[in-house]
C-alpha cells in the first residue's frame, strides 16, 4: 500500500533547507550544476581534471543561473567499479577548495556515499549538502554522521550498487516501492536528528526504462513527503536508449524530461546544462502564473 500523509506523519510542506545558517528556499524551482572530477563518468568524465577548465565550467554554470554546484569524484554509472576513499578525496578536496576560494558565494553539494569523505570536506571548507546516491546503503554510518554534522542530506533511492544496479531491477510497483523505501529512511534520518532532507527517486539507479518513465509520470506522488524533491535526468540512458542517441546528443531529450519533472513538482533539477534547465524553469513559471 502506498504511504499516506498520516502514515508518514508528514505535516506542512518543507520548502527550504538550512545550510550553515543560511535559509535556502524552494518557492520556485532551482538548478544544481553537475561537476564531475572523475576520469570515467558517463558524460563528462576526464574533462575537468585541469583546475582552469574546472573553474571555467563552474563560472559558466553560476553565470547561467545555478543555485548549487554538486561535485563528485567517484563515477556511479551502471557497472562502475569502486575507488578507494583515498583516491576519492585526492580528486575531491582540490576541486572543492578551488571552487570555494574562487566562488565563495555559491552553495556546494558533494556527491559521495562515504560518511568519512563528507566529514573531511565539511571539516575543511564548512557546511555543504551531502548528496548520497546510495541512500545510506553503502555506509552504515552515513545517517548518524549527517545528524552530527547538522548538514542537509539528499536521500536517493537505489536498488543494488552502482556495479549491480542495472543487472535485473525488479519492482512490484516502482512508485509504491520507492516511496515506501524512502519513507523508512526518512524516519531513520529524523530519529538521528537530521533536519533537512531532500528526496530523489533515483532515476537510473536500479531501474529499467519502464521504471524510470513510470516514476516520472507519477512524480507528483512524492509530494506526500512534504519535502523538497530533486531529480537527476540529465543525459541519462532513459533518454539515450529510447531515442537511440549518445549522451552528447541527449540535450533536447533532457530538456523535455526536465519540463515534465517540473510539472510533476520537482524543486531541484540536477543537470550538466544549466542554461537550458533555467530556460525550462522560466517557461514552467510562465505557465504556472496564468490564472485559470
Amino acid at each position: 500500500m502506498l504511504i499516506t500523509q498520516s502514515a508518514g506523519k508528514f505535516l506542512k510542506r518543507k520548502n527550504s533547507i538550512n545550510l550553515g545558517g543560511k535559509l535556502i528556499e524552494f518557492s520556485n524551482p532551482v538548478v544544481m550544476g553537475i561537476i564531475n572530477v572523475t576520469p570515467d563518468s558517463f558524460y563528462d568524465g576526464g574533462k575537468l581534471e585541469d583546475e582552469k577548465v574546472l573553474l571555467s565550467a563552474v563560472e559558466k554554470m553560476i553565470t547561467d543561473g545555478a543555485s548549487f554546484i554538486d561535485i563528485g569524484a567517484v563515477s556511479t554509472k551502471p557497472g562502475a567499479a569502486m575507488v578507494s576513499t583515498k583516491e576519492e578525496l585526492g580528486r575531491l578536496l582540490p576541486a572543492v577548495h578551488a571552487i570555494r576560494k574562487n566562488f565563495p558565494g555559491i552553495h556546494l553539494s558533494v556527491d559521495t556515499f562515504r560518511s568519512w569523505v563528507a566529514v573531511r570536506v565539511i571539516d575543511e571548507i564548512g557546511p555543504i549538502i551531502v548528496n548520497d546516491i546510495s541512500g545510506g546503503t553503502l555506509d552504515s554510518k552515513m545517517f548518524e554522521t549527517i545528524g552530527k554534522m547538522n548538514v542537509p542530506y539528499i536521500l536517493t533511492h537505489i536498488q543494488g550498487t552502482p556495479r549491480t544496479m542495472q543487472e535485473d531491477p525488479h519492482y512490484e510497483d516502482v512508485v509504491r516501492d520507492v516511496s515506501n523505501w524512502l519513507s523508512e529512511r526518512v524516519k531513520k534520518l529524523t530519529k538521528l536528528g537530521v533536519k533537512d532532507v531532500i528526496i530523489d527517486p533515483g532515476f537510473g539507479f536500479g531501474k529499467n526504462i519502464q521504471h524510470n518513465y513510470d516514476l516520472l509520470n507519477r512524480l507528483d506522488s512524492f509530494k506526500v513527503f512534504q519535502l523538497p524533491v530533486m531529480v537527476g535526468l540529465s543525459r541519462k540512458s532513459m533518454i539515450c536508449k529510447l531515442l537511440n542517441c549518445s549522451p552528447e546528443e541527449a540535450l533536447n531529450g533532457t530538456s523535455v524530461l526536465n519540463s515534465m519533472a517540473l510539472l510533476g513538482g520537482a524543486d531541484i533539477l540536477r543537470v550538466h546544462d544549466v542554461k537550458e534547465a533555467i530556460e525550462a524553469i522560466k517557461i514552467y513559471e510562465a505557465l504556472k502564473s496564468i490564472v485559470k
